[in-house]
């Protein structure tokens, strides 16, 4: 297996292990979808990393494999590709991708699935398909413009230029930059603490920001409402509220 999920202290991790580059073939999609959807439906998971190893995140999608590809061939495998990226992006808990090295292409597409991207010193990211004479084929046009803007995901997709991390950074593309050597670790612990967090008020908050930069202002406003409401009804919200009015914020225990 090229994709494993290790679970410790509440902790998934999704690691990539297809060496050197990680290049993500068929197969890695196919374990990526299926770790994504594991972490989704195990309970001692409460919270994702996904991590490619201490040299490199993934260099992109395997060239030679798709070079044999015809338009019949992709058409019929794009679907697919899409949603094994979309499985990630969708894991009802906090995700958290662990950059280091290359992030390339499906690469830089798999770090946008996740919700905060920790990033090595020496990382570099882009979008270089344009140089294939191709486009990002699993969510590189629609999550970069979402996350960035459209005009700097413009910038970086017709180009098909490599950012460096301190760029990424201030482009928004990654969300903090550290010391090569320190990237899971962070990365964990980013996890780790919210594992301990409520886990139906978490996925309500993750889904209520993601459905609603999908939708107008008003419905998401409702989607909103109707999951603050919602939790009324869970004993993390009894928990909480207890607390905080026993002992003070930020001191409530979450199972």
């Amino acid at each position: 297996m090229t994709v494993h999920l290790e679970v410790a202290e509440g902790v998934g991790t999704i690691r990539l292990d297809r060496p050197p580059m990680n290049a993500l073939d068929k197969a890695m999609q196919t374990g990526l979808k299926d770790a994504a959807e594991e972490a989704t439906h195990r309970d001692d998971v409460r919270a994702v990393v996904v991590h490619g190893g201490e040299k490199v995140f993934a260099a992109g999608a395997d060239i030679k494999e798709m070079q044999a590809m015809d338009h019949a061939a992709m058409i019929a495998w794009s679907r697919p590709l899409q949603e094994s990226f979309t499985a990630v992006a969708r894991i009802p808990k906090p995700v958290v991708a662990a950059v280091t090295g290359y992030a390339l292409g499906g690469g830089c597409e798999l770090a946008l699935c996740a919700d905060y991207r920790i990033a090595a010193e020496n990382a570099k990211l882009g979008q270089p398909e344009i140089q294939l004479g191709l486009i990002p084929g699993a969510g590189g046009t629609q999550r970069l413009s979402r996350l960035i803007g459209p005009s700097r995901a413009k910038d970086l997709i017709f180009t098909g230029r490599m950012v460096k991390a301190d760029e990424a950074l201030a482009l928004g593309l990654v969300d903090r930059v550290v010391p090569a050597d320190e990237v899971y670790t962070q990365a964990h612990a980013w996890a780790a603490k919210l594992a301990q967090g409520p886990a139906i008020a978490l996925r309500a908050a993750k889904e209520s920001i993601d459905a609603g930069l999908e939708t107008d202002l008003e419905t998401g406003l409702a989607i909103e409402r109707n999951w603050f409401s919602a939790l009324f009804a869970t004993e993390d919200r009894e928990r909480g509220m207890r607390s905080f009015v026993e002992e003070g914020p930020g001191k409530a225990k979450f199972l």
